[in-house]
């Protein structure tokens, strides 16, 4: 027989994690709107970032002429993407005064902040990937023989790097000497995940077919799921300090 007071417990316990999660989307909404309004607003570093983009694509046509193999495509268009996540996303929490911090810190959850956070540096990330494949399909040709599982690593590997840059900036911004920590940190995580996004997206250059990749795309997303996990959990005790 079970006992009332066990029902009630359980059910005030689905209605509690209920509305939190409600509270939590509507913090992340709000937060992600403000990332959004404040980039607009601030249309220099957008501009700056497109620029880099653009002229380190533009500089390696002219050192290539096009006259390119499939691996050295593909070596050089996830280093210019790498370093372009790097300039975009180290700024997460760089930017952010202590006082706007302080101000954060009395509005809102952790969680909310760090997810508004990933969240639009995973949308900015995917726009800067999908502008800089478009340039080098213009520019260096096109040697993609597999779209669909391109544009699967493509995404897979956005939500990857901005999720673990953020996680980085937020590690980061403690210290006082913010980028070149970034730089340290980042460095060791994300070598594995560029290791297996450079292997992938290999195989959709050179092959039609999704065999033997599937493991691969499977493992992407444990990645993905991991790191935005840990910066869930981890992130509080750093935001508290």
């Amino acid at each position: 027989m079970i006992k009332p007071s066990r029902i009630s417990g359980t059910a005030f316990l689905m209605l509690f994690l209920h509305e939190t999660s409600l509270m939590l989307l509507k913090e992340i909404k709000i937060l992600s709107g403000k990332e959004i309004r404040l980039e607009i607003k601030q249309k220099y570093v957008l501009n700056g970032i497109l620029l880099y983009l653009v002229s380190t694509i533009l500089i390696a046509y002219l050192a290539f002429s096009r006259v390119i193999d499939p691996e050295t495509w593909n070596s050089l268009f996830w280093i210019i993407l790498l370093f372009v996540a790097v300039n975009s996303i180290s700024k997460s929490f760089v930017q952010e005064s202590p006082s706007r911090l302080i101000y954060y810190y009395t509005l809102s959850s952790p969680q909310g902040i760090l997810l508004s956070k990933i969240l639009y540096n995973g949308l900015l990330m995917i726009l800067l990937a999908g502008l800089s494949s478009g340039l080098f399909i213009l520019l260096m040709g096109n040697r993609i023989l597999n779209f669909p599982l391109f544009l699967a690593v493509l995404f897979l590997g956005s939500i990857g790097l901005s999720s673990t840059l953020t996680m980085v900036a937020a590690i980061a911004s403690r210290a006082s000497n913010n980028f070149s920590l970034i730089a340290i940190l980042s460095f060791p995580i994300i070598l594995p995940l560029l290791l297996i996004l450079v292997r992938v997206s290999s195989s959709a250059l050179n092959t039609v077919g999704w065999a033997g990749n599937a493991g691969w795309l499977i493992l992407l997303i444990m990645i993905d799921i991991t790191v935005i996990l840990l910066a869930f959990i981890l992130f509080p005790y750093i935001w508290k300090e």
